[in-house]
């Protein structure tokens, strides 16, 4: 993957389809990366199939980026300005953002900073959880640190553990991540963005918060019940999928 240099920091991303299709960054969740999240579940296939660039971010602490251990470095604010320097590397005025879970969150920080830069938003895994927070990151952070996952008791904590493990991340780096890069944001801020935004989260999605009352309070928002599916299985549904063409394609305009 090449890289970028951005707050002293190398980071990873991937750049595939038409350079004259309209870009779509990508920005995935928490312990994943943009191979797990955007390339396995068939996103980068479906978007540049459809015409579209699609840019995808390894955010600092994941994947192939350079991964700090200091807290401090994952406020949103920082990851959201990762993604707008992207866009400045790559010469790109304004993209269509899709974030999944924690992704979601660094795009809505990125339309509420730089929204000029924005033309709409997928906000994918996380709903009113945005506003009103998922709790349990506490344990999940001492699943990350601790010596092994026979350590491990707490069902959600096991669970983000086994997923690091699995994508071999660097625990350290994610438990400083999870710290720091939870910040809620207000009702007023969701009210704030002006892009068009679709919401899509798992019927049995049982981390994110429903997709509805999020959209209720955005200025252009709708919600897309992905059915049936949960947190970890809903990011390659085919139906989010069409539904996410669909919504994009309607952005395009005449």
């Amino acid at each position: 993957m090449p890289h970028f240099s951005h707050d002293a920091l190398q980071l990873a991303y991937l750049d595939e389809g038409p350079r004259q299709g309209p870009p779509v960054l990508l920005v995935h969740g928490f312990a994943s990366n943009g191979q797990v999240n955007w390339i396995g579940p068939g996103w980068v296939d479906t978007l540049t199939k459809a015409g579209y660039r699609a840019i995808a971010l390894d955010n600092r602490g994941h994947g192939d980026s350079d991964k700090p251990h200091d807290p401090s470095a994952y406020t949103p604010e920082r990851m959201a300005g990762d993604a707008v320097a992207l866009l400045d590397h790559l010469e790109i005025g304004r993209a269509h953002l899709f974030g999944y879970s924690m992704g979601a969150r660094i795009c809505a920080f990125a339309a509420l900073g730089h929204g000029a830069r924005v033309q709409s938003l997928v906000f994918g895994g996380l709903g009113i959880g945005m506003v009103e927070g998922v709790g349990e990151w506490d344990a999940i952070a001492d699943a990350l640190l601790a010596p092994s996952i026979d350590d491990v008791t707490h069902e959600r904590g096991r669970m983000f553990r086994a997923f690091a493990d699995q994508t071999g991340s660097d625990r350290i780096a994610l438990a400083a991540c999870i710290q720091s890069s939870r910040t809620l944001l207000t009702p007023e801020q969701m009210g704030e963005i002006a892009a068009p935004a679709l919401i899509g989260v798992g019927t049995r999605d049982d981390i994110a918060g429903a997709p509805g009352p999020l959209a209720a309070l955005m200025r252009d928002a709708r919600a897309f019940d992905i059915e049936r599916r949960d947190h970890m299985l809903a990011v390659g549904d085919r139906t989010f999928k069409a539904a996410v063409l669909d919504f994009l394609a309607a952005q395009q305009g005449p």
